[in-house]
């Protein structure tokens, strides 16, 4: 488990983006990030003791950026320099940058309603693609839902990097009954938080409708825009569908930096599935101190615009903003 995983799950969502730098940090995590996080190594003497000393003045906002090129393909090879990153429009100092393939937690949120009997067999090999497809060491769980909400792996495992067990999770559902999207949705955003990894993913296959949940969607937009989950949405209905909610799958997507895919055909499920697994494996991890240090509770948003060597036209996705801490002194 990461050093800091603990305590962010011990975090209130709103302040989870924040990353304070009093966490214990592995050597490796240090010689990534150590000089642009106020981290300063010990003389010889003193390190036999302590391997680094950690600036705890420093609270930091981390964010996930996926940058394509025309075609929508994912781009490398990118320097800190071709970032800008705003927040309420206003410059920040990148200090921390990276592009690795780091372990993450994901959720599988399964739409399995009798809406969906007939697409049942292209959605679990559509989970499986994304699976296979994925950082080995990532944990996986499985929602599925109709009018009810049930965590599917076997052994009521909270997670899983094996292939199998995720096909029985996927396959033990029938395909029937009304629609919770917004319960699954929420109650796998509070599952996120259990993971061990900082990065936390949500993939929700549905037709977007909802005819039988507690929450609503402006409850489950606020829970994801609290949270530090990506989430993508792959929308599966035809046109004459009366309980397709497209709209509702792109809000979730654009908020929190993922994206809403609607295939003209189901068969082509397992590949975006496994678009996917490629989007999040090759995202940069941008992270800057603000400006605004008011510790007031305000929604803050965040921008991030790419100015590549040679002109090169790319765009650039990350979620929509972040949730300010509340100073536990009651003043901003």
């Amino acid at each position: 488990m990461p050093p800091n995983a603990g305590l962010s799950m011990l975090l209130p969502d709103r302040t989870r983006l924040w990353i304070p730098l009093l966490l214990l940090m592995s050597v490796g995590a240090v010689s990534a990030f150590g000089s642009q996080r106020g981290v300063q190594p010990l003389s010889s003497g003193a390190a036999q003791q302590e391997q680094y000393r950690i600036n705890v003045d420093v609270e930091m906002v981390v964010l996930h950026v996926t940058v394509q090129d025309r075609k929508g393909l994912p781009v490398s090879g990118l320097t800190k320099q071709e970032f800008q990153v705003y927040e309420d429009g206003v410059p920040q100092t990148i200090r921390s940058f990276a592009r690795e393939d780091i372990p993450v937690t994901v959720g599988l949120v399964i739409d399995s309603s009798g809406s969906m009997k007939p697409k049942r067999s292209e959605v679990v090999a559509a989970g499986l693609a994304f699976a296979r497809s994925s950082n080995p060491q990532d944990e996986i769980f499985v929602v599925n839902f109709n009018e009810n909400v049930s965590f599917s792996l076997p052994n009521r495992a909270a997670f899983t990097n094996k292939v199998d067990d995720l096909e029985a999770a996927l396959s033990r559902t029938k395909a029937d009954g009304e629609t919770a999207l917004y319960d699954a949705v929420g109650q796998a955003l509070e599952h996120l938080q259990q993971g061990a990894s900082d990065k936390k993913v949500l993939i929700v296959i549905s037709d977007g409708g909802d005819d039988a949940s507690k929450r609503n969607l402006a409850q489950v937009r606020a829970m994801a825009k609290q949270s530090n989950a990506i989430i993508y949405t792959i929308g599966i209905f035809d046109e004459n569908d009366p309980d397709r909610n497209p709209h509702a799958l792109k809000q979730l997507a654009q908020i929190t930096g993922g994206e809403a895919y609607f295939p003209a055909s189901i068969t082509e499920i397992p590949a975006l599935c496994q678009k996917v697994a490629y989007d999040i494996r090759s995202q940069y991890t941008i992270g800057y101190v603000p400006t605004n240090t008011k510790e007031d509770g305000t929604y803050r948003r965040t921008e991030v615009k790419v100015r590549a060597k040679g002109g090169r036209h790319l765009s650039s996705r990350t979620r929509a903003g972040y949730y300010a801490p509340i100073s536990k002194t009651g003043q901003p």
